[in-house]
């Protein structure tokens, strides 16, 4: 038994699935040599191109999947080993909308309680299902409910048994803005209540605004993982834009030696490392290129940039 509280929620040393060939095919290294550890408490971003592993891991850890070498911790009990265990302390949000359409929200959280040992008194369905606004939809049909309906029941679902670990695959594809919203504060409030999230998305917004780390995965392997106010700094650059009073048909000689492209006849976008380079730099730079400043903005780096270099640079 656990006695007290684990660090992590989640612990993966050395993680590879690799799936057999055939005479067509050759085996397929789905995930090689994967280490990352989940902070009890957290939440936590997995973000990762289609096709990168990202479900991979998932499914290893809901036991859908075997392993082909590599350990597994949920709560600090071995996936293998401690099964029941581990698999308790996990609720999974999956990306297909896996629901019986005969099944009333109420039915589906009644019977997945049932099916995790919970006891009739110690149920929570009214309140998961007012948590996840489906209160009024209890005794619906799910095949009445809308796509967002769906997904929040999704939600509702994995939390029957009050797992300390919430796993969510890509939770918001197809949803409102307005769903989306409302679905993102109850997961904040379950994350305050102590519950470690653990997010995959394709929305890098979501990911950079909800998430404290963030790992991201590419043809199998971990390109990094960090803290999202360490990643966000890791890519040290800003663009300014620069309007100026005349027309320009090419960028001055005196500006040459910036990494700088003329945007239209009026405005200049500088690319430069704000560690390096200073604002203030820039200006006086295009002052004395004898061109008047009519506008300026800056646009900082995002987590779509570091995204998009990082898995840029370990293409295979």
């Amino acid at each position: 038994m656990i006695s007290s509280l684990p660090d992590y929620a989640i612990e993966i040393n050395g993680l590879n699935k690799t799936y057999a060939g055939n005479s067509i095919q050759p085996p397929q290294e789905a995930l090689i040599d994967i280490n990352l550890q989940i902070p009890r408490g957290s939440f936590f971003g997995l973000l990762g191109p289609n096709g990168a592993g990202k479900s991979t891991i998932i499914n290893i850890m809901a036991g859908l999947v075997i392993k082909t070498s590599g350990d597994v911790k949920v709560w600090n009990y071995d996936i293998e080993k401690e099964m029941r265990q581990a698999r308790s302390s996990i609720g999974i949000v999956p990306q297909e909308l896996n629901i019986d359409p005969f099944f009333t929200p109420r039915e589906v959280l009644e019977t997945q309680a049932g099916l995790y040992g919970v006891p009739k008194s110690e149920r929570r369905t009214e309140e998961i299902l007012n948590a996840v606004r489906l209160g009024d939809k209890a005794d619906s049909y799910a095949r009445s409910l809308s796509g967002g309906m769906r997904r929040r029941m999704l939600v509702a679902k994995a939390m029957v048994h009050s797992p300390p670990v919430l796993v969510l695959d890509e939770p918001t594809a197809g949803v409102d803005v307005e769903l989306r919203q409302q679905l993102w504060s109850h997961i904040r409030q379950l994350r305050d209540q102590g519950t470690t999230i653990l997010l995959t998305t394709h929305y890098l917004e979501e990911a950079e605004e909800l998430c404290d780390q963030i790992a991201i995965i590419n043809h199998g392997r971990l390109v990094t993982s960090q803290k999202t106010e360490d990643l966000l700094s890791s890519l040290d650059s800003k663009e300014l834009i620069v309007t100026v009073d005349q027309k320009l048909s090419a960028v001055p000689d005196g500006l040459l030696n910036f990494n700088v492209e003329l945007s239209n006849s009026h405005k200049l976008v500088f690319h430069v490392p704000p560690s390096e380079v200073p604002v203030e730099a820039v200006m006086d730079a295009v002052r004395q290129a004898g061109l008047g400043i009519v506008d300026l903005s800056t646009k900082e780096s995002d987590l779509e940039d570091i995204f998009l270099m990082m898995t840029q640079e370990h293409e295979t």
